[in-house]
């Protein structure tokens, strides 16, 4: 001690100077596959390693020296960046850990799925020698004491502070596995949804079941290792895969926003645990998530299908076979979960909201500014005026305006059969994600519709009596249940108001001329709905009604009743000038009248309109005898 005490200055400089490890920062990356070749043979290494980093925390001192001397305010943010870096560096040597923990946890549930026979419930002591596997099983024993031999080395290391961040083992470990399974699940969805637009079938549900697997994998491997591990498993899981659909979700729907939000801008990524992003497959979807939704989209095209309501499925329009049906959906969440079915909804309404503006602005633009479609207008709705006046010859004066419109109604037709039919793909989610809420957390289920009904009566309440509170548009309280009810399923698409919309003078009229145009090549078929006449000249009923229901709920209820009455009008001509003709029978309903009937019929049931907002246009008599009628 007095030896020691008794050392000069410059003997300490000079062996500070030989101590210092500044010169390791650039150096001692080159030793990191050592360091991790040790640790996956020996994970005890890890208390001898934490002495190494220790070691490195020290060749700060040397830039912060003159930093501290000049009591520079920088000193905090510095020792920050500095200790960041090492940090950084330490995950790295020790991420070898998860890694080699997933792939001895992949060798684990390859013998739990393919090689190792579920046990009955019920078993014949003969057959139990079959169902023992002892050799396997002792595999599957000796694999996992080796990832709890990984856990224990990790946590060895113990709290270290490292520069002035504390490092806690358990979290690093955490944050390891995390890593890396958000790379292995990352991976899965690229590459496990991609598909061939060339292909004579759709390889949508075969890839779907693929996927399934996979993911089935890594919840059985997490649900079997998270005890050993001493980890929530499934709960990082569920995390892990919410995170990266949502944020594979937000970079899509990039390319319908103005402002894009950028991938450092993202709340989803995360730079201790990143969201790998991989380059585009083809040249309109940015990620697996476009590709899942296009090719949903193709293969139900209201072109090619039909949508049969009541059977909950699509049908090829020519050979009559089942394309996808409501178990579809229960693949998809399978395959994704719930936040790959919440993604595809949330994709599908800007997807809507697109359509629906571009519809409107090419109207504004093009027809509703147009001198010769204005003076059509006008001229028609004189013919009309007064409104319950009935057209003496309705054939002959409906079709002088529709024909003179025929350049335009196949590309309205276009974007009402898209509109319609995101609206039906947005249906049949919301109608899986619910079930399977109310399936897996029922009281979850009640609470919010609960919730949910009370705040739409408080709504209510306030409308009829401005005096009465309600929650202000501020209140977080509505965007925040909005969100779990969407995830939930608590939402009709069909009552949505997707964009703001102005007045146009004459839309209601045009709309109806639209509609009278597409209903004569509709059929009305018993089982199934209205259906096209001819596959030449192909018309999905379902997604037509609903999308020009869709965009006229984007309007003031004025414009919707306006129409209804145009269409009471057409019905009620046609059928007094049935009844005055000598030809037909007085029993007998003219095709126009009865497609427009059933057409209107569909209409009231997806806008969910009372039976008064038809009754005003339409007898009761009518309503309640017309397929009888049709059918005498």
């Amino acid at each position: 001690m007095i030896r020691t005490a008794n050392v000069k200055e410059d003997v300490l400089i000079t062996l500070h100077i030989v101590g210092d490890l500044s010169y390791a920062w650039e150096t001692v990356d080159s030793y990191t596959t050592y360091m991790q070749e040790g640790i996956k043979k020996d994970p005890s290494l890890v208390i001898k390693l934490r002495a190494t980093f220790l070691k490195l925390a020290s060749a700060m001192e040397i830039p912060l020296l003159r930093i501290n001397q000049a009591k520079s305010p920088d000193l905090v943010s510095v020792s920050q960046y500095y200790s960041g870096e090492l940090v950084a560096y330490v995950r790295k040597v020790l991420h070898i850990i998860p890694e080699t923990m997933f792939g001895l946890m992949a060798r684990i549930v390859h013998l739990q799925t393919s090689v190792i026979k579920e046990l009955p419930t019920r078993l014949d002591k003969e057959r139990l020698k079959e169902f023992a596997q002892l050799d396997h099983r002792l595999e599957v024993a000796k694999l996992t004491h080796s990832v709890s031999v990984f856990t224990k080395g990790i946590l060895m290391m113990k709290s270290t502070l490292v520069g002035i961040i504390r490092i806690d083992p358990k979290q690093l470990l955490e944050d390891g596995i995390r890593k890396e399974l958000v790379k292995h699940i990352a991976i899965a969805l690229h590459s496990g949804l991609i598909f061939n637009p060339k292909a004579k079938t759709s390889e949508l549900i075969p890839k779907l079941e693929a996927l399934e697997k996979i993911m089935d994998g890594h919840r059985r491997s997490f649900e079997y290792i998270q005890d050993y591990v001493n980890i929530c498993g499934l709960k990082i899981l569920q995390e892990e895969v919410s995170r990266i659909i949502s944020y594979n979700v937000e970079q899509e729907c990039n390319s319908f926003l103005r402002d894009k939000v950028q991938e450092w801008q993202s709340v989803h990524q995360s730079k201790t645990i990143p969201i790998p992003k991989f380059s585009p497959i083809d040249n309109t979807s940015v990620n697996f998530i476009g590709r899942l939704a296009r090719e949903i989209i193709r293969i139900t095209d209201p072109k090619t299908t039909v949508y049969v309501e009541h059977m909950t499925a699509w049908y090829d329009l020519k050979t009559h076979n089942e394309v996808i049906n409501i178990k579809f959906f229960s693949k998809i969440s399978k395959s994704v979960g719930t936040a790959g079915l919440a993604g595809l909804d949330r994709f599908f309404c800007f997807m809507i909201v697109t359509e629906l503006q571009n519809f409107l602005n090419t109207l504004q633009k093009g027809v509703l500014k147009d001198k010769a479609w204005l003076d059509m207008f006008t001229d028609m709705s004189k013919g009309l005026s007064p409104n319950t006046t009935l057209i003496s010859n309705p054939a002959r004066f409906y079709i002088q305006y529709t024909s003179r419109a025929q350049k335009v109604w196949p590309q309205i037709l276009e974007w009402t059969h898209k509109v319609g039919q995101l609206q039906v793909l947005r249906k049949n989610i919301a109608y899986e994600l619910n079930t399977s809420c109310k399936f897996d957390s029922k009281h979850l289920a009640g609470t919010l519709q609960t919730m949910n009904d009370a705040l739409l009566t408080e709504i209510q309440r306030h409308y009829k009596d401005p005096t009465k509170p309600y929650p202000k548009e501020e209140n977080p309280l509505l965007y925040e249940l909005s969100t779990y009810c969407d995830w939930a399923g608590i939402s009709d698409p069909y009552s949505k108001i997707y964009i703001t919309t102005n007045n146009l003078q004459f839309f209601s009229l045009l709309t109806f001329l639209f509609t009278i145009s597409q209903v004569p090549k509709l059929l009305y078929i018993k089982n199934i709905g209205l259906v096209c006449k001819k596959p030449q000249d192909p018309i999905d009923g379902v997604p037509f009604i609903v999308g020009i229901q869709t965009i006229l709920k984007q309007f003031h209820p004025e414009v919707r009743n306006q129409y209804l009455l145009y269409m009471g009008q057409f019905i009620k001509s046609h059928i007094a000038f049935s009844l005055s003709s000598s030809s037909s029978k007085p029993t007998e309903l003219p095709n126009e009248v009865v497609n427009t009937l059933h057409f209107i019929e569909s209409f009231v049931h997806y806008a969910a309109l009372p039976r008064e907002a038809v009754t005003k246009h339409i007898p009761d008599l009518i309503l309640d005898q017309y397929r009888s009628l049709s059918a005498a």
